[in-house]
């Protein structure tokens, strides 16, 4: 059956899936790979959301994390541009664009992480033909009474606003806004919750925080912006794009929400540029701010013109006043469509203005407004909407509350983050929230954030709702985290990612007629490894390590370790087991543990011993505990000296098991950096 044929009466639908975005496409492959039907209800006519509609320069983060359908898709993008026919206006050659520090096109990988919007539509398109799914586009859930059905703690029925209804037995939420969510009276949260609320440095209101260079503070010299209609007068009034209340308190929770723009595909090609076009009510006082900061010296306006094939760009936000509307969306995630509409057309008319005014206003710096007239909307992107992106880039909404919340405790690895299903690794990166004016009296930008972490899991329980409010959905876009997590989960690869892995969870809670809450996580483990998804991070070895079975006894290799704390991977020292071994890094704000667990083949006697890599910035008093038969035994190690056995081990003791024993190794009251590569249990005669 084709997309475009009639489609399954409602209730033979085994997966709903309601939204349009990246997510939504790969949830409904993956229910499709595994024998299920599926319908995609799509409030949008274009599939793919940002991915499509101008996010073409990837924020990938580490790639060896992203797997399954959503690798898939990348792997597509190559092959796209392995022609030559898609290369219209530039010679592949000619393009060799880096993307995120890593080339765009990875020929060994066979994946292209930059590409054209249209490109990213095109695969999105046929992914959703060959896999004969069917898609109801321009359908917008019907938010009121009666929209979404209920029974016994489970979806129905949903309705659109055209009158028309789906059931099925399972529903994936895959919009950016959670709407269905909210419609299905689950638990969700809109703004930055207080830092005290998950226990987190980053959440809340971060006045005095400047990371990027998205600040005022980054404008030549520091120079001051007078933020008043009349430099020094506060009676003229506040110019237009500055809050005049007050930001509230540091780490304080609040309403607001960071900033959307355009993802906006511009090119300097000009067979294929159209002129900037004056936006409607166009009104050049809106950018007034915008001239002071030229008058002080700012100049960095092109910065993130990222290229992407074509002589075209993926346009992003870059420095104080730029493409984001700061403060122009906190009704959007709770709004009725015609409120979102509105704040929409809003944030479009202030970014084309933006555009018009760099271009054609005699204020803008000579050489500035010379380059800005460079470049224009290309002909053949985004045709049918005036050249311009079809999808506002919504970096949050609403997020719900589910059964687990990620936090920036679980993304820094200073908490254990159960049942993986996926991972992340970018930037923890939220944009500017507002624009206020100091108690000094001059304007500052408020919000942006850039912490960097490590590839982190993501919970199943992030997935899903509190059993008790619903039963069989699933929600990989908004799902269950607190601002500053979402600000790194909130990445296009990683809603695949998450898609396909709630798809997989819905498939398996249809098959064992179960809630999604109670669906045996190690079958789920077992389909997502086996379909491709990257459930955990192991560093690529240096070609120093040795593998686990080629040493005596049991070897258990820190990649099966459970960890706690705050914990990195290495493999800068010459010799290691398997792909290398982890370190907590000096930190000892947070008590950091390794765990091995151990189930030997006979009862017996075993020399237990410690691998680490020594060095002497290592901690020499390394609290290791053995469980064993009589209980538990502390050994303290000085991983400064080398291993007693072979370089790589230190002997620990001999303990009687009769079949499972543990061995804990702690950076708890220790000084320096704490390694722990493997444990080693080798079988002995007690004497």
């Amino acid at each position: 059956m084709s997309a475009f044929s009639t489609l399954l009466i409602a209730e033979d639908y085994d997966l709903v899936v309601y939204g349009g975005t990246c997510a939504a496409v790969t949830s409904a492959v993956q229910a499709k790979k595994m024998g299920k039907s599926v319908i995609v209800v799509s409030p949008d006519i274009h599939l793919g959301g940002l991915s499509s509609g101008g996010l073409g320069w990837t924020d990938t983060g580490n790639k060896a994390v992203i797997g399954g359908v959503s690798r898939e898709f990348y792997h597509r993008i190559w092959k796209h541009y392995d022609k030559d026919s898609s290369w219209r206006q530039q010679k592949k050659s000619e393009y060799g664009g880096k993307g995120q520090g890593t080339a765009a096109i990875d020929g060994d990988e066979r994946t292209m992480w930059i590409f054209e919007p249209h490109a990213a539509e095109g695969v999105f398109e046929d992914m959703v033909k060959e896999h004969d799914i069917p898609v109801v586009r321009d359908a917008w859930l019907d938010r009121g009474d009666g929209g979404v059905i209920l029974e016994n703690g489970r979806i129905k029925t949903i309705k659109t606003l055209d009158g028309k209804s789906y059931s099925g037995k399972m529903f994936i939420d895959a919009t950016y806004e959670g709407d269905l969510v909210a419609a299905s009276g689950v638990d969700y949260h809109v703004g930055r919750e207080g830092k005290d609320v998950y226990g987190e440095e980053w959440n809340g209101v971060q006045t005095g925080v400047l990371h990027h260079r998205h600040h005022f503070d980054a404008i030549p010299n520091q120079t001051r912006i007078d933020p008043y209609v009349k430099k020094g007068d506060p009676s003229s009034g506040v110019l237009p794009r500055i809050g005049p209340d007050h930001p509230g308190e540091k780490h304080a929770g609040d309403h607001r929400v960071q900033a959307y723009c355009f993802r906006m595909c511009l090119t300097n090609d000009p067979s294929n540029r159209i002129p900037f076009p004056k936006p409607e009510n166009y009104d050049p006082a809106q950018y007034e701010l915008l001239v002071r900061i030229f008058e002080a010296g700012w100049k960095d306006v092109f910065h993130k013109f990222d290229p992407i094939p074509n002589f075209k760009t993926d346009t992003n936000n870059h420095g104080p006043m730029s493409t984001d509307n700061i403060g122009m969306n906190y009704n959007y995630p709770d709004g009725t469509y015609e409120e979102r509409k509105a704040i929409i057309k809003e944030h479009e008319n202030y970014q084309k203005g933006w555009l018009y005014f760099i271009a054609n206003d005699p204020r803008v710096p000579k050489e500035i407004q010379e380059e800005m007239k460079t470049w224009g909307l290309p002909k053949d992107e985004f045709t049918d909407n005036g050249n311009w992106s079809h999808q506002l880039y919504i970096r949050e909404a609403r997020r719900m509350v589910g059964q687990f919340v990620m936090t920036e405790n679980e993304l820094l690895q200073r908490t254990e983050t159960p049942q993986s299903v996926g991972m992340g690794s970018y930037t923890i990166d939220s944009h500017n929230v507002q624009r206020y004016i100091t108690p000094e009296g001059y304007v500052q930008n408020e919000g942006d954030i850039g912490v960097k972490c490590k590839p982190y899991k993501i919970a199943y329980g992030s997935l899903i709702p509190k059993k008790e409010q619903c039963e069989n959905l699933l929600v990989p876009v908004c799902v269950s985290s607190s601002h500053i997590a979402f600000g790194s989960i909130r990445m296009e690869p990683v809603f695949m990612i998450l898609g396909q892995s709630a798809a997989t969870a819905a498939v398996h809670a249809i098959d064992a007629n179960v809630a999604v809450q109670d669906i045996d996580y190690g079958k789920l483990r077992e389909r997502l490894l086996a379909d491709g998804q990257i459930l955990e991070y192991v560093p690529k070895s240096s070609g120093n390590g040795i593998p686990a079975d080629k040493l005596k006894g049991i070897v258990i290799d820190d990649s099966k370790a459970e960890f706690k704390g705050d914990w990195g991977n290495s493999v800068s020292h010459k010799t290691y087991i398997a792909f290398g071994y982890h370190h907590d890094g000096g930190n000892k704000e947070i008590e950091s543990t390794a765990t091995f667990r151990v189930k030997v083949p006979e009862p017996g006697w075993y020399e237990v011993r410690l691998a680490y890599t020594p060095n002497n910035n290592r901690a020499s008093e390394v609290p290791v505990t053995v469980t064993h038969n009589d209980g538990e035994s502390v050994v303290t190690v000085n991983e400064k000296k080398e291993p007693q056995i072979d370089g790589m081990f230190e002997f620990l003791g001999s303990f009687e098991f009769s079949e499972e024993g543990t061995v804990t190794v702690s950076n708890k009251g220790t000084k320096g950096h704490v390694v722990v590569d493997g444990v080693q249990f080798v079988h002995v005669d007690k004497e």
